[in-house]
């Protein structure tokens, strides 16, 4: 995966707590909740789930500024980090 094991731990972090949220709306629409509540709910894990793949993009835009990956693999190009890029949009 892109990025070092600092940029990796946020990443994961995010998607643990994004994990957990979604838990939560499931919780929520089996247990009958207000549908505002619900879509609120589902917003915070989508926002989550965002800013996971853009901090996993933004170590992409790092690694080719650099020259090289983490494990020494040849970084992406331009192209592959724009196509990257638009999948969140």
């Amino acid at each position: 995966m892109v990025g070092n094991d600092e940029s990796n731990a946020l990443v994961l972090n995010r998607l643990r707590r994004a994990h957990g949220q979604l838990a939560g709306v499931i919780a929520m629409i089996e247990s009958g909740r207000e549908c505002k509540d619900v879509v609120t709910q589902l917003a915070a894990v989508s926002r989550a789930l965002d800013r996971a793949g853009f901090k996993i993009v933004a170590s992409g835009l790092r690694e080719c500024l650099v020259g090289e990956t983490a494990d020494g693999h040849a970084p992406m190009s331009e192209a592959d980090l724009e196509k990257l890029f638009l999948t969140l949009a």
